[in-house]
């Protein structure tokens, strides 16, 4: 029945095409650019505008208005309907040709019969299909789930960066879905804010370089059946929010947004980025969403955009019933579209007020061609118009493969961190025949992090999972704390504490919650921020009882925002920071403990003490720490960005430099004698930071510039060398000139961003 539903479809499409040999927008054959000049001159303004206009999915139309107030959905991100109209509004319009784009759609056949319902619209233009494809179609069941943006960020992995992208793109494309809301390029830099996690760190340059890699990976050649959209966001500062927030204004100066925030965007954009999502926030007094500066004079004109803007989740009438710039829904859309908007997510006033706006003459219809063309480009470069549909009897032998399974568990033994280890690990099962396992995190499905779908229990290896695969001798005995921080039973923290005295060595699974299934039980994620980064609830109490038996004590962590574990770091012997690693995260971290894997992964964020010393980032200026605090607390992080340990050890020695003196327009190398010092193999992150010692305007006391991955056999040495170009010195300076100032630079090579592990050379440029 559903091959006879697809050649159907695929006859009604052959018909209207040799129906009128003139519509040159349905031939494939004929330039792009002449199929879209054909449609629009086609297209009344009402289809125009709906081309611009995306809606949630029917069937999550259907659940949220049967469990959910209008009053609910007025601070709710997640869900969504529309009061005073149902699905079948909805499939009406899509029949109409008003409806541009869906989101939320979860499963093929939704996406097929929605697409099906376009298809009897009057020209035939099909939807494109976003989905928030974080780390995987993960948001979708049955699909492979990746660890967290923050766990590949910490595997400095490049090249796994675009692995990843590629083969979610494939997945998705066999879900009929053609669109991911992703990669997320914000810098993190304050870690309350609950999206940590699905961004690549603090740093531009890293963030930089998985971006691109991700953009690349989605959208492959941008013209085949396995690419997808890629949607460089949030445009931008929502990452540093004044309170920590998601959507709090954001003040940030015009100098930190050049040399911070704006160059993943910028290089999302050069790398071929063909949509872009604007930030939740305020700007510096404008909302994201209506900033004519931000989307045309930067965007547009400087950076040469040519993708498509879409809006984030109704922010858009938000400038109206937030931020209060605009005195109703109708003049709110006018603002954002003249500042250059394209795509409205979601609702249902949007193709009303628009078209009234279009037919009064304030919006020219030559604005609304602009915008629907970008659209209809993409359309057009992936295929839509030819294949709208995809064969549900094909999807699951590309989903859930076993290539794109071994990637996943590749990853997340890439992208786990240990932080701390006094002799403890790697286990050794004769040694440790009786384990106590407990913690909210032990034995749940949250290592699947943020953006994911509940999974198959036969799909997802938890950690006490992977213990017992791992070594099957040992007992584990495990005491159960449930799923929820807030509300842990302090009956069961005092058996975990009896147990872990009749135990050879404890292991405690600590950290946030993150499904949304549970969306209001969660402590981290979207829309999930804290006003502090403390372990919730009993999980200390929980720590410092079972290190009071006297065994060794491990720690694992399952987060997504740096957590202040101090007690833990000053007392426990080993810590591991796993984030949230996927599908295979408990057989990664499994591996990692018994030694089948050396971990090689480094913080690709700082994780300060305490919420007191926010903000700590490691590229901070120079004066930021002139005065100490005054009540004793530190002014160095818990642990520094790019830092993590091995289970073999490593010399930095002979830094070495290509010249003492170059010109502005000069490079110099620098070759730095790597040696594994230890007793096995391991791979070692080399990071490259430098400083420019004197300039006119203040300079960060250091800047990550480069890095490489590193695989030594004990005892082997060898020389890394780094290109220093110019890139890597220009700046801003005091007139806001990109330049390379002459004058004095410092390089440092090392195992991480804290001085003590960096070696150090400089040279002179020449004016």
């Amino acid at each position: 029945m559903r091959n006879i539903f697809l050649c159907l479809m695929a006859g009604v499409i052959t018909c209207s095409c040799s129906h009128d040999k003139k519509e040159i927008y349905k031939d494939p054959s004929a330039p792009i650019e002449k199929r879209i000049d054909d449609l629009l001159s086609r297209m009344t303004i009402e289809e125009k505008v709906g081309q611009m206009n995306q809606f949630v999915g029917v069937e999550h139309i259907k659940a949220n208005s049967a469990t959910m107030t209008a009053d609910e959905l007025k601070t709710n991100t997640a869900n969504a309907f529309y009061p005073g109209f149902d699905e079948k509004d909805i499939e009406r319009w899509t029949e109409e040709g008003k409806v541009g784009s869906f989101l939320h759609v979860m499963t093929l056949d939704e996406a097929n019969y929605l697409q099906s319902l376009a298809m009897k619209s009057r020209l035939q233009i099909p939807i494109i299909f976003g989905i928030d494809a974080i780390h995987g179609n993960a948001y979708a069941p049955d699909n492979t789930i990746y660890p967290t943006s923050i766990n590949l960020a910490c595997s400095f992995d490049t090249a796994m960066a675009y692995t990843i992208a590629r083969q979610t793109a494939r997945e998705m494309r066999a879900m009929n879905m053609q669109w991911t809301f992703n990669p997320n390029v914000e810098v993190a830099r304050d870690p309350r804010w609950g999206r940590v996690g699905e961004t690549f760190g603090e740093d531009p340059y890293l963030v930089t370089l998985m971006g691109v890699e991700s953009v690349k990976g989605y959208q492959g050649q941008f013209d085949g059946p396995e690419d997808v959209l890629a949607c460089i966001k949030h445009f931008v500062g929502g990452s540093q929010p004044i309170n920590g927030t998601n959507g709090s204004p954001t003040d940030i100066s015009v100098r930190t947004l050049r040399e911070v925030f704006f160059p993943p965007f910028k290089a999302g954009v050069e790398a071929g980025a063909m949509s872009l999502m604007t930030a939740h926030n305020e700007l510096n007094g404008i909302p994201c969403h209506e900033d004519k500066w931000l989307i045309t004079d930067v965007l547009r004109d400087e950076w040469k955009f040519k993708g498509f803007v879409v809006s984030d989740w109704m922010d858009i009438e938000h400038i109206h019933d937030l931020h209060a710039t605009a005195e109703n829904l109708k003049e709110a859309f006018y603002q954002s579209i003249m500042a250059g908007m394209d795509m409205h997510m979601h609702g249902i006033y949007w193709n009303e007020y628009v078209t009234e706006l279009v037919k009064e003459g304030r919006i020219p219809v030559s604005r609304i061609d602009e915008s629907v063309r970008r659209i209809l480009y993409v359309k057009f470069r992936l295929g839509l118009f030819e294949n709208p549909f995809v064969d549900k009897d094909q999807s699951m032998t590309i989903r859930l493969c076993d290539e794109h399974r071994q990637t996943a568990l590749e990853a997340a033994r890439k992208g786990v961190v240990l932080l701390k280890n006094e002799g403890v690990l790697p286990l050794n099962a004769s040694k440790y025949k009786k384990v106590m396992v407990t913690g909210i995190n032990a034995d749940d499905h949250n290592i699947l992090g943020d953006w994911s779908a509940p999974g198959e229990p036969e799909d997802v290896t938890t950690i006490l999972e992977g213990l017992r695969q791992i070594s099957p001798d040992t007992q584990f005995d495990f005491v159960d704390q449930g799923w929820d921080p807030r509300n842990m039973d302090p009956a069961q923290v005092a058996l975990a504490a009896k147990k872990a005295k009749e135990a050879d060595l404890n292991i405690v699974v600590a950290g946030e919650y993150m499904m949304r299934f549970r969306w209001d039980e969660r402590t981290d994620g979207e829309d999930t921020d804290r006003s502090d980064i403390n372990l919730v609830g009993l999980q200390n109490e929980l720590i410092e009882k079972i290190y009071a038996s006297g065994k060794p004590t491990i720690l694992i962590l399952i987060n997504g925002r740096p957590l202040g574990v101090e007690w833990a770091a000053e007392n426990l012997p080993a810590i591991i920071e796993a984030w949230a690693p996927g599908m295979y995260g408990g057989q990664a971290i499994a591996e990692i403990l018994y030694g089948e894997v050396n971990p090689s992964a480094k913080l690709a964020v700082t994780i300060p003490h305490s919420v007191g010393q926010l903000q700590m980032i490691y590229n901070h200026k120079p004066s930021m720490y002139f005065h100490p605090y005054v009540d004793n607390k530190p002014s160095t992080p818990l642990y520094p960005f790019g830092y993590g340990l091995s289970y073999t050890t490593y010399k930095y020695e002979d830094l070495k430099l290509s010249a003492q003196e170059i010109a502005q327009d000069g490079s110099v190398k620098a070759t730095v004698k790597l040696t594994n010092t230890g007793d096995r193999e391991g791979t070692e992150i080399v990071q490259l930071y430098i400083r420019d010692k004197f300039s006119s305007a203040t300079r960060p006391v250091k800047e990550l510039k480069d890095f490489a991955r590193i695989t030594l056999k004990p005892g082997e040495s060898q020389e890394v060398t780094f290109d220093i170009t110019p890139d890597k010195l220009a700046f801003y300076d005091k007139n806001m000139q990109w330049c390379v100032e002459p004058g004095e630079f410092i390089v440092m090579v090392g195992s991480s961003s804290a001085d003590d592990d960096l070696l150090k050379q400089t040279f002179n440029v020449k004016k």
